[in-house]
């Protein structure tokens, strides 16, 4: 019997040490980082001087003899306001786009024809490149008088066409357009995983019954996608609020604030105001709004599957 226990014992002690080195990793590399910052969040510290307690003064704006007194607090502070609303409307846009491109390509390049593995890769393989290229490539496409876009619609009749990345009112749309086009080959390949263990058998009963293709598709496939739609939902939800690399180098926020999200706004905080206490406030922000939304995905999801 110990000697079975000390097997046990041991095997077990090998499987820990296996993991031991990831959990080591997200110790000190995730799990304190968030502490911290979860203590900056009621503290004033700009890097240099010693960490000052201050409340919920980060979070806070307080009224005293009616007048406002401003502690840097994210709730009066319109740049954070505006960040916010432009990042849900960045996170809505590219939620539903790329949803429904990756879905659209999936459901075209899960058919039989030549060059089908080609046109799989090409769209995935904006994914695995480099955020740094992909930049470059897109910002020569914008250009405001030599690039291919504006020059196909001088092409077809529009003598003045947007500056794009230049003007306030086109930037974040030009933005939207390069984060949909980066992220919608890896979920299409979801949707093609998902579409594949679809039975044959189900289009062969719908077509006895005569129901017409998209009877077929809306009745009967997009129910069984749900789960991965879910998954691609979820997952997109979560990578636009905290969309960081793609904006930063195509736009840097700007022009002005153009396409100032929050985690360019957290960035400027941190890294050009040196202001850690609010940038730690703003962050928790961020990581409540992302857990309420990621909460109520999946409470509607668990509600529609019992449905």
């Amino acid at each position: 019997m110990a000697k079975k226990l000390s097997l046990n014992l041991r095997n077990n002690l090998i499987g820990y040490s296996f993991i031991l080195p990831n959990f080591v990793g997200f110790f000190i590399f995730a799990l304190i980082p968030i502490i911290f910052s979860l203590l900056l969040s009621f503290a004033r510290w700009d890097g240099f001087t010693a960490i000052q307690f201050n409340g919920f003064n980060n979070f806070l704006t307080i009224t005293r003899d009616g007048e406002q007194v401003f502690f840097g607090g994210i709730l009066g502070d319109s740049q954070f306001h505006m960040s916010l609303a432009r990042t849900f409307i960045f996170t809505v846009s590219c939620v539903i786009f790329t949803t429904f491109a990756a879905l659209g390509l999936a459901v075209l390049l899960n058919r039989e024809f030549s060059a089908r593995n080609f046109f799989r890769s090409a769209i995935f393989f904006p994914h695995v490149a480099s955020i740094v290229s992909i930049a470059v490539v897109w910002r020569m496409l914008y250009m405001p008088d030599f690039g291919p876009i504006n020059a196909f619609l001088r092409f077809i009749g529009i003598a003045n066409p947007p500056g794009w990345f230049s003007t306030v009112r086109y930037a974040l749309p030009a933005v939207i357009v390069v984060a949909v086009w980066k992220s919608m080959g890896y979920f299409m390949i979801v949707y093609l995983a998902a579409l594949q263990n679809i039975p044959r058998e189900l289009r062969e009963a719908a077509s006895i019954d005569g129901a017409t293709g998209f009877q077929y598709f809306w009745r009967i496939v997009v129910p069984l996608l749900s789960p991965a739609t879910f998954f691609v939902v979820l997952m997109l939800t979560i990578g636009s609020f905290k969309s960081f690399d793609i904006i930063f180098a195509l736009t840097e926020g700007g022009p002005g604030t153009a396409t100032s999200l929050i985690s360019i706004y957290i960035y400027e905080k941190a890294f050009i105001a040196w202001n850690y206490g609010h940038t730690s406030a703003a962050a928790m922000v961020l990581f409540i709004i992302v857990a309420i939304l990621t909460f109520s995905q999946f409470k509607l999801e668990k509600k529609l599957s019992l449905e």
